[in-house]
Formats: structure tokens, sequence, C-alpha cells
């Protein structure tokens, strides 16, 4: 007898539709076939079914069973299918008799004695599920909080294969878990505030702008002078998250398999800060089926990358094309997919491989030819892209022992939130552009003009500092973001040379 259930695979970061069709009864000795282009963990799927069948009270078929999982030619990986394959079985041998079966999607992976355990995926598998119009979803308990957040699709926990088959042939009521709410916000006091920074006040000013403006900002400064902990402290001050971002955050994490909802406990924008030994398919991604990596996992949020220069050439390279276009293309044998990565980007370093070039407190030992080989590791082209680069000096005795504290988070993230709203309004007719720093070309031109004394001015900027063309786009859209914070719907002199003043860098990293 044939049995069609309904399950799906995760391509990228989002799912396909995969049918699963079990045929039992075949002549022949006692086989489970599983074909339809499965990986190994899919192949070991048949000992897992037999023992879960076994030890839930269910008869193993006698005869051959081919399980076969459509379409042939998409990848099929890891144990998501434990669970359709021996409800299939179980309808494919009358075990269970259900008109309901191919009204759901179902996923789970199946331990010895028949619990089901959580998967990968649940968020992006619900959506497949609303788009396939489907009744509902059967998902193991873990996975039902992120998936309930989809709203129109309703989601069933199932705890153990008995369980599912009775709430399928309708002898036990189905229950849908109630529809979540977005997790409490994420302006609720937090264990970290910008208030605990001394100094820097150059500096905070510059992450004020980075972060009203969504743009990639270097730190530059000699070991201690609180580099790492100003960057950690980034997220405090960001915008609250809004729905569509928290769905495409927790989307990616959903298929990363890293749990970040919490009941009762906040959500706060990704932090992510990968070590300097990361590979190139660490940062962007990667594996027989492209998965997100660490560039992905800080989509709408803060990719820290600390001892910049102390990353691989290569490594930083491969960031280039996604810092511009805020997604990243991966193709394998496997498939091909794109994944979203819009970041703000936080770098830091020192000024030279000791980290005391220009310190009036410790003497540079280093000499001009370590100097330049340790500044070269960082190219022009990539330095383009980063649109603040600012020098965090070290603190002075009379600042580390203030007892004075600095602004908080709260007063910060207020300028930011309106600053913010400003482009929010003015984009609200660009698809995907929300924030200064991804204005396209021609947004540029429409919301950046500037005036004849202001053109002078930058004229002679990109002649002195020997500025890209590039660095001229990121000099006006920084502009643009100081501009906001002042409330000024034009861009004015002291608008630009504060910008500009944040390029000065390029000629001496180079």
């Amino acid at each position: 007898m044939l049995a069609t259930l309904s399950s799906g695979a995760i391509v990228g970061i989002e799912a396909k539709h995969v049918q699963v069709e079990v045929n039992s009864g075949e002549p022949g000795e006692l086989d489970f076939i599983i074909v339809g282009l499965p990986d190994a963990s899919v192949k070991e799927s048949r000992n897992r079914v037999f023992s879960a069948l076994s030890n839930s009270g269910f008869k193993i078929p006698p005869t051959r069973s081919t399980i076969n999982l459509a379409p042939g030619d998409l990848r099929k990986e890891g144990p998501i299918y434990d669970l359709p394959i021996a409800l299939g079985v179980l309808a494919a041998t009358n075990q269970l008799k259900s008109a309901a079966l191919n009204d759901f999607l179902i996923a789970g992976e199946l331990s010895l004695s028949g619990k089901i355990r959580p998967v990968k995926g649940a968020l992006p598998l619900a959506m497949l599920a609303r788009r396939l119009g489907k009744q509902g979803i059967l998902l193991p308990p873990e996975n039902t909080q992120e998936a309930a957040l989809i709203k129109g699709i309703s989601v069933y926990a199932v705890h153990t294969l008995h369980e599912a088959t009775l709430m399928l042939s309708g002898n036990m009521p189905l229950n849908p878990v109630s529809t979540e709410s977005l997790p409490p916000s994420d302006e609720q006091e937090q264990s970290i505030d910008f208030s605990e920074i001394k100094g820097q006040l150059s500096v905070r000013r510059a992450i004020e702008i980075a972060v009203a403006g969504g743009h990639n900002i270097l730190l530059i400064g000699p070991p201690g002078s609180g580099k790492s902990m100003i960057a950690k402290r980034i997220p405090t001050i960001m915008p609250e998250t809004l729905y569509a971002e928290f769905l495409d955050i927790l989307q990616i994490y959903s298929v990363a398999g890293i749990p970040i909802l919490e009941q009762g406990k906040p959500f706060h924008r990704p932090f992510r800060s990968p070590h300097c030994s990361i590979s190139e398919v660490g940062l962007l991604g990667g594996g027989s089926m492209p998965g997100p990596g660490e560039i992905s996992l800080a989509h709408h949020g803060v990719l820290f990358m600390d001892e910049l220069p102390e990353f691989k050439r290569s490594t930083l390279e491969v960031l280039r094309q996604p810092l511009e276009d805020g997604k990243v293309t991966i193709s394998r044998s496997a498939a091909k997919v794109t994944l979203p990565c819009e970041i703000m980007l936080v770098a830091a370093m020192n000024p030279c491989p000791c980290g005391y070039l220009g310190s009036s407190q410790r003497e540079c030992r280093c000499s001009p030819m370590q100097i330049q080989r340790y500044r070269a590791k960082i190219s022009g082209p990539l330095l383009d892209r980063i649109d603040i680069h600012i020098e965090a000096p070290a603190l002075s005795l009379q600042e580390l022992q203030s007892s004075g504290l600095g602004e908080a988070s709260t007063t910060i993230r207020a300028r930011i939130k309106h600053a913010r709203a400003i482009q929010m309004d003015r984009f609200k007719a660009s698809h995907g552009t929300s924030a200064n720093a991804r204005m396209s070309n021609r947004d540029i031109r429409t919301h950046c003009k500037i005036g004849e004394t202001e053109a002078i001015l930058l004229q002679h900027a990109m002649d002195k500092l020997n500025l890209s063309a590039r660095a001229y786009d990121r000099i006006l859209k920084v502009s643009r973001t100081i501009a906001d914070l002042e409330s000024s719907e034009e861009i004015q002199s002291h608008h630009l040379l504060e910008a500009i003043n944040y390029r000065n860098l390029d000629r001496n990293l180079i």
C-alpha cells in the first residue's frame, strides 16, 4: 500500500517541500530502502524508525518497503524525516488510518524509544506549511515556540510517535500551541551600559553616528584603551528590533540550530565576535548544503572583529562584496544559496604590532617595516567599505580614577531612535533601504544634496587626502546621518567636516 506525507528540506535559510512516499508490502525479504538523494544521516533513519516502531508497540513490516523523498534532485540531510517516514510506514501497513495525514507538514527526529527530538529549521518549515496551505504542522515540543510566531498556521506539539498516531487518527484532540507574541522589548535594563565607559568622548560620538546610520566603523588604539568594552555595549544603544527584522534573525538561527528564545527574557540584536583564526567558510557560511556563517548570524546586528590585522588576509577580503550588497551568495555542487548579511561591522586594531605607536606613555618597539607589513593586511578596498575610522587614545590616570558616570545607553538610544525614525520616513518608498548606510547611488543623489560651499569643501578633501570614489559616497552618507541626529534637512558644512574627519586615516593605513 502507498502512503504520502509532506515534510521539508532546509536549503540556505528557506524550506523546500519534500513529499515522503512510502510503499510497503512489496515482494521480497524484509528490507527498508530510502531513495531520493539522502545523505548518511537520512539513511540511518532506517534503524531509528525500526526501533521506535517496535518500542512504541507497532509491528515492523515483514516485507520490503521503499521510501522515496521527492523531488529526487534535492539533497536531503539530517534526521528531520524520521517522524514522517515512521508515520508513512504505519499508514502503508494499515496500522494508522487517517484521512488527514497529508493535511499536515511533519518533521521530527525519533529516539529509539519513540520519543520525538527537536530539529533545525522549525521557523522556515512553518513558513513552508503556510505557503502550501496546510492545516497545520507537527513538530517536537522544543520547536513549537519559534514556529508559533508565524501567523496563519496552526502548530501542534507531539512528544512521541504513539501520540502522533493518536492525534492523526482522531483519537486525541488536536490542540494547537497558542500563537506566541514577540519576546519582551530589548529596551529593558541590561547588565552592561555605556555609562561605564570612562573618557573616549570622540569615540562615543563616532559610535553614536555609526549606530544611527548603520555605518561600519574601525576603532584604532593601544591595548587597554577600551575598544572591546565599547564594542560590546553597542547593542545596548541600537534601536528596538522590528517584527520583520526579528523573524529574519530567528529564521537564520533556527536553521543554524542555535536557540535564542528564552521564556520571559528580552531579545537582543545579534552580537557576533569570531576569533581571528576563523576560516572563510566559517565567516561567510558553507558546507555541502550551504548554511549561515558568522556574517549571516550577525544579520541586523553587530559583527565585531577584534584585532582586525590578525585575521588572514584572504578571510578579510571575502568580506568586501557582502559588506557592499548586504547578502552573500554561496555556490556548492549540491546547491547555490543566497544568505542575508545586513550587518554593522565594528572592527578594532592596534596602531602597530606592539600597540604603542604614537603613545606618550610607552615607547613603540616596532620597525617601519613591521608597521607597514601589519597595516598592509587591511587592503584599501576593504578600508573604503568602512565608513568611519576613529582613534581611541590611551586613557589618562585622571580619567581612569574618575568616579563619575558617562551618558547612559538609554539617553544615547533615544537620540538614535529619533534619527532612525527620520530615515524610516525618508526611505518608506525605497524597497530594502532602512538606514543611511544602505543608500543606493540614486538615494545618495536624492537625499545627500549639498550646496556650492560644501561641494568645494568636499572636493578639496578628496584632492588632499587622495580619497576614492567609494570614500566620497561614504562621506556623504555619514554627513546625512550627522544631519539627521541634529534634525537638519540640509547637509551643512560642519556635518561634512565631521564626516571628512572620520576618513583621515585612509592615507595612513592604505
